[in-house]
């Protein structure tokens, strides 16, 4: 049986300063600065104030967004860290520009005396290879999109020849199919020794074995002492595993910039916090925009109506991003203000046994702010420190009790789990409950699962797997 009623629902829409503000709290400071410089190109009644210094006959006169007092006024505003002149900028940590794995290996083809449909074939093949330099598709999966995406017939055998002669270019092992091949295309330039012979002999028949460190099973086939099995394996350990990573496509278009959003200095004690190092100009209405206001107020005439709405639509605009900049402002300090003052003893002197357990919702009880833009704030921001330049994800991380009840944070344990792991030895590796009794002798609590949990975040092998000779 259907009922009809009527509901009441109670919904907050949020203004345009709000979705103003909340799109400016998410820029890293270089962005915020190309932002502003764009909304001074596209609102014509936004102006930068850089006539302050100069006499009133020489420039126009320009009226301040404050002058305009509408239903909300807007205070004069002026977004510029201390101790820090207009003209000056930060020095950016800047990555140089690489060569692009993909343009290295197109640069090679064409070296190489090939037909312009073997070109096309090998070619298409380096398009395919992905960020490791390996091929990762079946050859008739290739033969397939080369005829039906490339217009290009061709066959299996065709494809692997090409092929062939991709696996000749630097850097050595790419092309390959899967790890063992990729390792076998390095050692054959490799010099001919017992050593390198006994490697490709392991990597030819024992493959599987190697990776599953069955070291005796490895010396009792191959009638190996363990010295030699430890020369042939350092031979192995030399080679690349990931040859496109030599080549990083990641700047290719444009050197990334990382700029720290905030400065923290130690000095007397005392930690001084600041906001970035750049000066944005105060904005204001350009004159002749405020004419069209004034004049319209006393008139009727219908084209200066017209020209005033756009303007009051374009000035409204103005004044919401001005405010919007503002609240971005004091959100971003009081929120880093308050992850300093919460790991104090942290920042001091950056011992990372001093990182309190801290997440999302302490800091924003601290702020009064939501959840939401605590995580705003934090996403892709930076913090330059007088012990390096850190992420704000970084300074967050949920927590544990050691043995004593007190509190401490997940990265500290996954420090002294990683101390356990780079202290055994390595000819019999501690196992994941062998882990759990040496970080109870350090005073941390933690129970199995636990460790074999950061054991993976942290990127360590099952105990078998970090076995050496």
């Amino acid at each position: 049986m259907l009922k009809q009623g009527l509901e009441l629902k109670q919904q907050q829409k949020l203004s345009p300063l709000q979705i103003q503000t909340i799109k400016l709290i998410e820029l890293p400071v270089q962005e915020l600065e190309q932002r502003i410089r764009k909304e001074l190109e596209e609102n014509p009644v936004l102006d930068e104030d850089i006539s302050s210094e100069k006499e009133e006959d020489e420039a126009p006169r320009e009226v301040s967004l404050s002058d305009y007092k509408d239903d909300d006024p807007i205070p004069g505003y002026r977004l510029r860290a201390d101790n820090y002149s207009k003209d000056e900028r930060p020095q950016y940590n800047t990555f140089s520009v690489k060569e692009s794995f993909t343009q290295s290996l197109q640069e090679q083809l064409g070296y190489r005396n090939l037909s312009e449909h073997q070109y096309a074939v090998a070619s298409f093949l380096i398009g395919s290879l992905d960020d490791d330099g390996y091929l990762r598709r079946s050859i008739d999966s290739i033969v397939d999109d080369l005829s039906f995406r490339a217009n290009v017939e061709t066959t299996e055998e065709e494809v692997e020849e090409m092929l062939k002669v991709i696996q000749e270019f630097e850097p050595a092992g790419v092309g390959a199919r899967d790890l063992r091949e990729c390792l076998m295309l390095q050692i054959r330039f490799c010099k001919k020794t017992p050593a390198v012979e006994n490697a490709v002999k392991i990597l030819t028949n024992y493959f599987n074995d190697f990776t599953s460190k069955h070291f005796q099973k490895i010396m009792t086939r191959m009638n190996l002492s363990e010295d030699e099995l430890k020369a042939a394996i350092a031979k192995i350990l030399k080679l690349n595993p990931s040859p496109g990573g030599q080549i990083d496509d990641s700047y290719t278009d444009q050197a990334q910039q990382i700029v720290p959003d905030f400065l923290l200095e130690y000095k007397d004690g005392e930690l001084h916090l600041s906001m970035p190092r750049f000066s944005v100009p105060e904005l204001r209405v350009n004159r002749k925009y405020a004419d069209i206001l004034l004049e319209a107020a006393n008139t009727s005439e219908r084209d200066k109506k017209e020209a005033a709405a756009f303007v009051k639509k374009k000035l409204d605009s103005a004044k919401w991003f001005v405010e919007a900049i503002k609240q971005r402002h004091n959100t971003l300090s009081s929120t880093m203000q308050a992850i300093v003052d919460y790991q104090r003893e942290y920042f001091i002197d950056g011992d990372e046994a001093n990182l309190k357990p801290m997440v999302l919702k302490d800091i924003a009880e601290k702020t009064g702010f939501d959840i939401s833009t605590i995580s705003r704030v934090v996403n892709s921001k930076y913090i330059e420190t007088h012990f390096g330049i850190y992420s704000l994800k970084y300074f967050f991380s949920e927590g544990l009790e050691n043995q004593d009840g007190e509190e401490v944070s997940t990265r500290e344990l996954k420090k002294a789990l990683q101390e356990c792991v780079d202290s055994e030895n390595k000819r019999k590796p501690l196992t994941d409950d062998e882990l759990v009794d040496k970080m109870t002798e350090k005073g941390y609590k933690v129970a199995r699962r636990t460790i074999a949990k950061y054991r993976d975040q942290l990127g360590i092998p099952k105990a078998r797997l970090r076995k050496e000779l």
